[in-house]
This record gives structure tokens, sequence and C-alpha cells, in this order.
């Protein structure tokens, strides 16, 4: 983001000197715009990448220019966003209400500056299995080697609430790795773990991939620690992964889950963030063709599903124009 600014300094500056000739100064009021998602395989990726293609398709109108950053995920963003070193980013709707309220990894760190944007694509956690490891249940993987998800990232977090609901640590496994969304599938494959807990949108090539090339199984989550979690955490939902989705998973796979959401600060000028939600909903058939975990969603649930952090008035503004709010 340091980067960006001090280009954007430069374009300033270069404007300026532009102005003295007589020439225009357009690109004096180029604005850069930084969104943070996740692992390039993940579909925290792949919402970034639509935003930011239909803002820049009116950057000579609005003055925005939008680019896209990979990231640690979830916690990452939130830390990112509060420090100022990215302007948006997305985020699990549980991580969105620990944040706001003060919780688990945000403990007495409330972030009175988080806002919401929308809601975008159900996340269910998602586990996965090699096939060779004969697991048919999630209670399988005591003793061998697993991957939580890295550190920054929503999956981790959601990962060590189970857990702790099942009262069990990660020493329970014989290895417990904090590989990125993008190295666990390769390392499913070359046995190097045994299986790994992701909460991702689907379809995704993270699951596809692992599926396709060695035969992965996917694994439900269900039990008592689920339906305690299901009974005490708004934010969470049953979801289903549809049977056949995968190659070599004939069979419906039954999980829980959250909701993808994207967040910025208070501090993101009202104009900015509308032309944001703008470009997303005035291009509404487009950026839902953009991803295939797209294709159901509807803008009125949108706008108000897995939100807990109040929505920011730039969004407001338009969410209103439109009648949804």
């Amino acid at each position: 983001m340091k980067r960006l600014t001090s280009f954007g300094g430069l374009v300033a500056v270069a404007a300026l000197a532009l102005s003295a000739t007589g020439s225009p100064v357009v690109a004096q009021q180029q604005k850069f715009i930084t969104i943070g998602t996740g692992g390039v395989t993940g579909v925290y990726y792949a919402v970034g990448g639509a935003i930011c293609r239909l803002m820049n398709k009116d950057r000579a109108k609005t003055g925005l220019r939008c680019s896209v950053e990979s990231t640690g995920g979830s916690v990452f963003n939130v830390n990112a966003i509060k420090s100022g070193e990215i302007d948006f980013g997305m985020t699990q709707s549980d991580v969105q209400y620990n944040a706001i309220k003060g919780l688990a990894q945000f403990k007495d760190k409330a972030d009175g500056d988080l806002r919401a944007v929308y809601a975008v694509h159900p996340e269910p956690f998602t586990v996965l299995a090699r096939k060779e490891a004969n697991i048919t249940k999630f209670e399988d993987f005591k003793g061998k080697r697993f991957n939580v998800g890295n550190p920054g990232s929503g999956t981790l977090a959601s990962m060590e609430q189970l857990l702790a609901e099942m009262k069990w640590t990660k020493k329970d496994f014989s290895l417990a790795g904090e590989l990125k969304a993008d190295e666990q599938g390769p390392a499913l494959c070359d046995n190097k773990i045994d299986g790994f807990y992701y909460g991702v949108g689907h379809p995704s090539a993270a699951i596809q991939d692992p599926t396709t090339s060695c035969g992965a199984k996917l694994v439900s989550l269900t039990g008592p620690a689920i339906d305690s979690l299901l009974q005490q955490f708004p934010y969470y939902s049953k979801a289903t992964i549809p049977g056949g989705m995968y190659a070599n998973n004939p069979n419906p796979t039954t999980t829980y889950g959250v909701l993808a959401t994207l967040v910025t600060s208070s501090k993101q000028p009202d104009d900015v963030v509308y032309n944001l939600v703008k470009a997303t909903f005035d291009n509404f058939d487009e950026f839902k063709k953009l991803h295939p975990a797209f294709a159901n969603l509807d803008p009125k649930n949108m706008v108000k599903d897995g939100l807990s952090a109040p929505l920011h008035p730039g969004a407001v503004k338009y969410y209103k124009e439109k009648g949804w709010m």
C-alpha cells in the first residue's frame, strides 16, 4: 500500500507539472484502492478480482483504480484495514462478528471503526482427506497429520473454535500444519498431510485439484460439537456440498459454515464505498458470471445476511436508492 501511495504522489506531482503547461490534470484525481483477499486459488481472490474488474471499467469517470492483493485471509484483512495497509478486505462473517464485539482473536480489541459493505457467497467448512488415510469422520483424524489453516486466516480461527468445542487441542494431531490455502492440496496429494480443514465457497479450485489429482475424499462435519456451535453462534448455519460437484465424491457432504463478507473502515470516504457498491450491483449479471460460487447470489440478502458491523454510509446510500433498505 505504501508503494501505491508513493506512486499516487508521483502521479500527483506529474499532474501539477503538466498543469503548469496548461495540459489536463486528469491524473491528479486518480485514487488507488486495494482489496485484501486470501490465497490465489480461493474464492476471496476471485471476489476481489471481480470487484476490481467492474470498478476499473469506470475508472476514467470515477478516478478510482482498484487492485487486488493476495493476503493471509480474514483476520489479517481486518487488522490490515485497521492499520491502513488496505482499503477493503474479505472476511468470514464469524471473524467480522468477533472483531466488532472484541471476542476470540480480537479479545479486548473491539474494532469500532469496522464497517460492513455487503455479504457474498456461503463458505461451508470443508474437510478433505487423503484417499489412503481411510477417514470416514472428523474424529478419525486424531493422531494424523492435519492442516488447521495458516496464521491470520478465518479458517484457523474457526478450526480452533471447533477443537475447543470438541475438547481437543492441536496436540491431538501428530502434525498440526499451518500451510496456506493454495499449498494444502498439493501437500495432501504428496502424502505430506492426511487432511485439511478450509472455509471456502464452492466450487473451488483448492478442492477440485486434489479430488481430481489424487482422489481426495470430502468428510462430513456433524455431531454434538457442531450442534453446540450452531446453537451458540448466530453467524453459523448448516450447509451441504452437493454430491458430484467434485470428482470421486458422488454423495452430498453435510457440514456447517459462514458467509464471506466485504468490509472496510468508517474512515473510508463515502463516495469510494458508494462507487464500489455501484460497480458491483449496476453490473450484477456480469458479476455473477465471474465465478460459479456467485451464481445464486441475491442482492437483497447480500445487504443484510452475516453482517455484524454497521453498514458503511456509502453503501447505505446506494441500497436506499435501490429500495433495498
